[in-house]
This record gives C-alpha cells, sequence and structure tokens, in this order.
C-alpha cells in the first residue's frame, strides 16, 4: 500500500482578490502542504499580462520540485515567441509511467483534461485532473461522461480531480458516480475553512469563494481501491478565488 497526499487547486491564474499576480503565494501554500501530486486549473503559460508572461507550469514544478504534465484547454500560436497556453497542470514527485492531454466535448470556453498514470508500489493510480464548464450542465455532463472514458478497468486505482463547477450530488455528474465515490464523503478525518462561529458551514468542504465560501466544486472522485484517510480545504484567501482542497489516500 502507498499513501499519497493530492492537492486540488484553482489558482486563479496566479491572481488574489488583491489583484496582484503573486506566484510565490501559490507556492507556499503547496509547498507547505508538501503533496505527492498537485492538480491545477486555471494555469497560465506565456499567457499575456495578467500573469506577466510567465510560464507559471514551468516556475511551480520547479519551486516544488515535481514532475510536469500539462493539458492546454486554450492554445493560441505566436510568431515572435511562444504560444500562449491555459490550462490544467499536474505535478508530481511520483514517477510518470504515461500520460496524456484530452480535448473535453462541450460549448463555450474551451476545457480539457490531463491523465497520468503514477507508480505506486505493486501498480498504479491513474490521476485526471480536470476543470468542467462554467456555464453549461449539458456540457459538463458530457464532460463527466469523457472523464470516465479516460479511467482504466474496474478493479485499478483511479483520483479524478479539479474544479468541476457543480457539486458532487450533481445530476451532470453521474457518469462518475457510476465509477467513482466523493472523496469528501469518505473521508476518515476532514477539516475546512468554517471559522468556530458558522457551525452551520462546519464539515461541508466548501471551497469557492475563497473569502466567504459558499460551494464546494472542488472535488476528488476515488475509485473503490482508493482509501481516503483525511481531507482538508487549505487557506487559499490570499492567492486566488478558491480554496485548495487536500486529501491522504491509501492506494
Amino acid at each position: 500500500m502507498t499513501s499519497v497526499r493530492l492537492v486540488t487547486f484553482n489558482i486563479h491564474h496566479g491572481v488574489g482578490d488583491d489583484r496582484r499576480h503573486d506566484l510565490a503565494r501559490i507556492a507556499g501554500v503547496l509547498a507547505a502542504a508538501d503533496p505527492d501530486v498537485v492538480c491545477l486549473q486555471e494555469v497560465d503559460r506565456t499567457f499575456g499580462p495578467r500573469s506577466e508572461g510567465v510560464d507559471q507550469a514551468e516556475l511551480l514544478a520547479r519551486a516544488l520540485d515535481r514532475e510536469l504534465v500539462w493539458a492546454s484547454a486554450i492554445e493560441e500560436p505566436r510568431r515572435d515567441g511562444p504560444a500562449k497556453r491555459y490550462g490544467n497542470a499536474l505535478l508530481t514527485r511520483l514517477p510518470v509511467a504515461n500520460d496524456a492531454a484530452h480535448r473535453l466535448p462541450g460549448h463555450g470556453e474551451p476545457r480539457a483534461a490531463v491523465r497520468a498514470d503514477l507508480v505506486v508500489a505493486g501498480g498504479a493510480l491513474t490521476v485526471v485532473a480536470t476543470h468542467l464548464s462554467s456555464d453549461s450542465a449539458r456540457s459538463r455532463a458530457a464532460q463527466a461522461e469523457a472523464l470516465v472514458g479516460l479511467l482504466p478497468p474496474p478493479g485499478r486505482a483511479a483520483v479524478v480531480a479539479g474544479d468541476l463547477n457543480c457539486g458532487a450530488s450533481a445530476t451532470e455528474l453521474t457518469p462518475l458516480r457510476g465509477r467513482l465515490d466523493d472523496g469528501w464523503s469518505r473521508a476518515g478525518a476532514r477539516r475546512d475553512q468554517a471559522r468556530r462561529w458558522q457551525v452551520w458551514k462546519r464539515d461541508l468542504g466548501l471551497t469557492h469563494p475563497a473569502r466567504r465560501p459558499r460551494l464546494r466544486i472542488d472535488l476528488v472522485w476515488v475509485s473503490p481501491e482508493v482509501r481516503v484517510t483525511g481531507a482538508a480545504v487549505l487557506d487559499g484567501s490570499r492567492c486566488s478565488d478558491h480554496h485548495p482542497l487536500q486529501v491522504d489516500l491509501d492506494v
């Protein structure tokens, strides 16, 4: 059995609610959690002025000393420099056996997923990191169906993580519920960002918006071969509009 700490975080292209782009704040939150696997959404790679033209995926991979696996949701070539890219990054300290980027169906803003088969003791853990449509439940349903198609056969350990833009009980996630379980609900121990006096918010795992969270849309789904020993909503309020979600897994 292998213990794996995974964090999923929509980093809002590194811009906090103070409207400052500060990638060091993102790196600090992630370094403090010390995850084995990081699933990031809304990541810019030489995208433009909003993120100072930097390659956020590469800089975060270096800062955390993790291997980078990437899937572009938006990619536009430039004549005079590197392509303008935006999408999902997976950073890992576990060895990568295979990886692939996948376009997802749906209308509106393009969406993508990155799949990585990670080496763990006695086998592999498939991690699919993604960011689903914010515009359409119909698009999310089609995207959830596509995610199921990226999973390994039943009996093999798998995780789907990311900003799914809907709650775990949403109708459009029915395809996922046919193969996976909501990790927060299965966690052996849980903590979140609800304050002591916010009794009505405790143990709900709310992640968005970061300053006053009222939605649980940052989710981790796990196959029966994965045990969730703990889950925590970390504090991302200074560096993004989402809180990160951390899960501790036994694979």
